[in-house]
C-alpha cells in the first residue's frame, strides 16, 4: 500500500489541501524519476531524489513519492513548497530555458488574473514584515544565497530552484510613506511551472526570507496557500 500524506486518525475527512497533495503525490509516481533527475540536474539514489529550493534541501522519495526536508524529514511542509516542487516537474516545457527578462507578476503571462491576491498575500505582506528591518532583510536574502543588485533600498536576486531566479526589491518606510515591496520573476517562468503556481513560489520566498530573519512573517502566508484542485 502506497503511503499517504493524509492524517485522519479520528476518522475526519481530509481537507482540500491533503487531497491536493495526494493526487499530485501519485502524479509523480507516474513520471520517469531517471528523466526528471537528468533534466532538473538532481542528486539522486537508489531511494530518492533530492532538489535544492530557496537554499534548503529536499528529498522526494522515489517508492511514495513523499516530499520532505533531506536534514529534517519530520519537519511538517507548507502546501506551497510541496505544489511548487511537485508543479515544476509536471508543468517543464521540454527545453525550457531561463530568458533572463525580469517582469512584474501582472506581466507573467496568463497570470493577471491573479494580481490583485498576489499584492494582497505576497507583496503587502513581504513590506509590512521588513518595514524599519532592512538590516535582517539583507541577511535573510544572503542567506538564501542571494546576488544584490542596484535596485530599491534592499534588492537581490535569489533562486527558488536553480532553474528560476526571481528579483526581490523592498523600499523602507518613512514618515509619508509605507514600506513597499516587489518580486520580479523571469519573463518565461510558465514554461517552468503552472501560473497560479508562481504565487506559491512567491509566498515561500516571504516565508524563508521571514525564518532567515528571525522574524514573524506579517498575514501568515501559510493560511493564504493557492488550493488547485
Amino acid at each position: 500500500m502506497r503511503e499517504s500524506y493524509l492524517t485522519n486518525a479520528e476518522g475526519k475527512r481530509a481537507d482540500n489541501y491533503e487531497l491536493t497533495c495526494e493526487k499530485w503525490r501519485n502524479i509523480f509516481l507516474e513520471m520517469d524519476q531517471e528523466k526528471l533527475a537528468e533534466r532538473f540536474g538532481l542528486e539522486s539514489d537508489g531511494e530518492a531524489l533530492y532538489i535544492t529550493y530557496y537554499a534548503q534541501k529536499y528529498r522526494i522519495d522515489r517508492r511514495n513519492g513523499m516530499i520532505t526536508l533531506a536534514d529534517y524529514p519530520e519537519q511538517k511542509l507548507a502546501f506551497n513548497t510541496l505544489m511548487s516542487i511537485y508543479n515544476l516537474f509536471y508543468y517543464a516545457k521540454p527545453g525550457a530555458a531561463v530568458k533572463g527578462e525580469f517582469v512584474p507578476f501582472r506581466q507573467v503571462k496568463r497570470a493577471a488574473p491573479f494580481d490583485p491576491a498576489f499584492q494582497r498575500t505576497v507583496l503587502k505582506p513581504l513590506a509590512k514584515t521588513f518595514e524599519g528591518r532592512m538590516e535582517l532583510l539583507e541577511k535573510a536574502c544572503t542567506a538564501l544565497h542571494g546576488s544584490p543588485v542596484r535596485q530599491g533600498d534592499v534588492g537581490y536576486v535569489i533562486k527558488a530552484f536553480d532553474c528560476m531566479p526571481l528579483t526581490m526589491i523592498f523600499w523602507d518606510g518613512d514618515e509619508e510613506f509605507e514600506a513597499q515591496a516587489n518580486i520580479l520573476f523571469d519573463a518565461d517562468i510558465t514554461d517552468f511551472i503552472h501560473e497560479e503556481s508562481v504565487v506559491c513560489v512567491a509566498s515561500d520566498l516571504v516565508r524563508r526570507l521571514s525564518e532567515e530573519a528571525g522574524v514573524k512573517e506579517a498575514g501568515q502566508l501559510m493560511g493564504n496557500d493557492i488550493r488547485r484542485k
